[in-house]
């Protein structure tokens, strides 16, 4: 491209599904229908843990209505002794997930499904189904799981050389951690523990499957990503990859938690076995019982300083919990607790505890806030100790060009401290406070990444633009799509059209997650446009009769250059298009990568809270983002990643847990009384965006969405800390907790 004018990219245009989605005509995976169309109903563990000593399904099958029953032996077995990998998932453990095999390791853990004429028929018929339980002992807190006398999930899983629930370990190391503990003039230890949240989406899990009578499947579904519900179900059913097409609906939320399948695989086997399509969609009981939320966790958190402030040593130890099946985001609290900061001596370790609960899945940089909250918690005590500003503290020893990270890359170009600063210098950081009112502050890292993108950027008859990329749209990729597209092409955005392909129609793209959409698919939209940008020029020049080196593109036109300069009127993108397939043919280019350059993301947030002493409700009342994303491409999309980052962080802060029962059952299973945030609990979230581009990508672009997420605990903790004087050091910071805690508080002042 010869010319950037920026008229579109950093513009908040107009987002394209936007009308659709406000007047109800989008298209999600419970919308769906097909002639035939019957209903599918899973049956779920009423126990936590129980061996499964037989299945019995003839009083289902024999149930007018009922055209399918499935079990674990119509899904595909793999040995618990060889790993297969998918992505990041392991289809050894994917196979037993979505129906119990051996052992129910979870109440809620699917056992059987059943598709009928209705839903109401499959949910009876699921209640004739007969099964023997052998129920057994079950371990549902991370203490609980690793006792000496634990239930053991796994009889093949062993930890220093006996059966354990620790699942595996991650180690990162850095320096000499003791000698950087023996330089240290204060050192701070301390240790915490968060609960399990769910990602809370709105949309519940919902597929269509339909296997034809030649075994062409086609599956339509909520996911983040339908390359991998193809390859996922198939699997988990045999079916050959090349037989199924995966449609991606419109998605009702995600934040990770569709980065997996639950429903598929079942749905197509009991389509191919009824031979009709089959529709299932969760309640949402079934959600929130038996899909992943992310990990609770423990950690304990060793950071030793110089009196000037300079930290010379941190440690950090977590364990986290995996569900029922091992896969934690251990890598995430290692890898990313310590790395807003240039320490020369660092150790982080891991384990990967499984328990009886749902298998977690990912939720938003998974296991950064977990990481986060343990050391940005214990750096604000550090930071007391010490007599120093808390920002001045972490803008002292930020990690900048040149850093050596723990967990392995030495950074780039990078604008942590820009976020430090920014916060710094911001009117809201020396705003007065009132009586029990409080300012905490925390910084935050997630990795970002690359990786598989396809696109195809296609020029209609009329001179407009299509361009099909791979990826679900969650955090407005299409929008961002069409700024970049038309910028490149120096026409109006309202002329691009984006659309999601599916599995058959554009080439492979990886997920949607790991704040990857934007800066995979932006790579190859840019190349896919310069290529089509190359075309118009030589079609122009065939149409001149001069050398396509002698043709530039610019403002929506080709135009002569060089000699030729002046000679010809520029030839416009609709008058190339009229023209294309009398003198050079249909003009297109599509182009397919594993990018790589993805560079991490930081964030710094400030909070301000307000106590109710006599209720024990902290309000979060101010709140201001402050995050390097590289290029806000499209500043409001920007904007909302921020603020929904800190409202998640706010619910998992102060409200949201999973509590479990003396029956090792959730006892609340729903938006009543999992208490997610609702708009009179949050504030007006500031934002302030900060570009420090990276030079790795052709419009600089930073992941965004990831890290929103991962300084508010710890913020909103240390927040409370300055209103009352009180230290939490397990989450969430719920009324019956603080108030227990000011309660004590009296007790010891009488």
């Amino acid at each position: 491209m010869n010319e950037i004018s920026n008229k579109w990219i950093g513009t908040s245009t107009i987002r394209p599904d936007g009308v659709d989605k406000v007047v109800g005509r989008a298209q999600y995976a419970a919308d769906g229908s097909m002639p035939g169309m019957i209903w599918g109903k899973v049956l779920r563990s009423p126990h936590p843990h129980a061996v499964i000593r037989s299945i019995d399904t003839s009083k289902a099958e024999a149930l007018p209505g009922v055209k399918a029953v499935v079990t674990s032996k119509d899904i595909v077995d793999f040995s618990v002794h060889t790993p297969v990998p998918l992505g990041i998932q392991d289809m050894r453990w994917m196979c037993r997930n979505i129906m119990a095999r051996e052992k129910a390791l979870f109440h809620g853990h699917p056992v059987a499904a059943v598709a009928a004429m209705s839903a109401d028929i499959a949910a009876e018929a699921c209640e004739l189904i007969e099964i023997d339980y052998e129920v057994l002992p079950w371990a549902i807190e991370i203490e609980d799981a690793i006792a000496p006398d634990a239930p053991i999930l796994h009889d093949f899983i062993e930890f220093e050389g006996k059966p354990s629930n620790i699942a595996g370990t991650l180690e990162h190391k850095l320096g000499d951690i003791d000698s950087g503990f023996d330089d240290a003039d204060v050192i701070v230890e301390r240790s915490y523990d968060t609960r399990p949240v769910h990602q809370g989406y709105i949309e519940p899990h919902a597929c269509l499957v339909s296997v034809a009578a030649d075994g062409k499947t086609t599956i339509w579904s909520s996911s983040q990503g339908q390359f991998m519900v193809r390859a996922m179900t198939a699997f988990l059913t045999g079916i050959p990859q090349s037989d199924i097409r995966a449609i991606p609906a419109e998605i009702g939320g995600g934040f990770g938690g569709k980065t997996i399948i639950y429903l598929e695989p079942v749905a197509a086997m009991l389509s191919k076995k009824s031979g009709r399509p089959v529709k299932m969609v969760m309640n949402r009981e079934e959600v929130m019982r038996a899909t992943g939320p992310t990990s609770g966790a423990k950690s304990t958190v060793k950071i030793g300083a110089k009196k000037d402030g300079t930290i010379v040593a941190g440690q950090a130890t977590h364990y986290l919990q995996a569900g029922a099946f091992p896969g934690s985001p251990i890598r995430g609290a290692c890898g990313c607790c310590f790395a807003p900061y240039d320490i020369p001596n660092v150790h982080t370790f891991g384990y990967d505890v499984v328990s009886n609960r749902s298998k977690v899945a990912a939720y938003r940089a998974p296991g950064s806030p977990i990481g986060a909250y343990a050391v940005e918690s214990t750096l604000d005590e550090l930071a007391e100790q010490l007599g120093i500003d808390p920002l001045e503290l972490r803008l002292k020893n930020a990690a900048k060009q040149g850093t050596k990270a723990a967990h392995g890359p030495v950074y780039p170009v990078m604008g942590y401290a820009e976020t430090v600063k920014a916060a710094l210098a911001h009117e809201h950081y020396k705003a007065p406070l009132g009586k029990f009112q409080g300012r905490g502050v925390a910084s935050g890292y997630w990795f970002n990444a690359g990786g598989e993108s396809s696109a195809q950027v296609n020029i209609t008859e009329d001179g407009n633009v299509v361009v099909t990329t791979g990826h679900p749209d969650i955090g407005g990729s299409r929008a961002s799509i069409a700024n970049i597209t038309a910028e490149l092409l120096g026409i109006d955005y309202r002329r691009v059209s984006v659309l999601i392909g599916d599995t058959a129609t554009i080439g492979y793209s990886n997920l949607t997650g790991g704040s990857r959409v934007l800066y995979a698919s932006a790579m190859v939209v840019t190349q896919s446009t310069e290529k089509v940008i190359e075309t118009l020029k030589g079609l122009a020049a065939k149409i001149w009769g001069i050398p396509a080196d002698a043709v530039t593109w610019s403002g929506g036109a080709a135009r002569p250059a060089g000699d030729n300069a002046g000679k010809f009127e520029p030839l416009t993108l609709e008058e190339l298009a009229a023209k294309a397939n009398m003198t050079g043919g249909p003009i297109g280019a599509g182009v397919q990568l594993n990018t790589t350059g993805a560079e991490g993301g930081f964030a710094t947030h400030v909070c301000d809270v307000e106590v109710d002493v006599e209720l024990g409700i902290v309000r979060v009342i101010r709140y201001t983002s402050f995050q390097d994303v590289g290029k806000a491409v499209h500043p409001a999309y920007v904007e909302g990643q921020m603020q929904g980052g800190a409202v998640q962080g706010i619910g998992w802060a102060l409200n949201e847990e999973y509590i479990y029962n003396k029956d090792g059952k959730v006892d609340n299973p729903g938006f009543l009384d999992y208490r997610m945030p609702v708009c009179s609990d949050v504030p007006m979230l500031d934002n302030v965006i900060i570009e420090v581009p990276n030079p790795l990508h052709p419009q600089g672009v930073r992941g965004v969405g990831e890290v929103p997420l991962v300084p508010p605990l710890a913020a909103i903790r240390n927040a409370v800390y300055n209103a009352l004087g009180i230290r939490f050091y397990s989450l969430p910071m719920s009324p019956p907790r603080v108030l227990e805690k000011l309660d004590g508080m009296k007790e010891a002042a009488e």
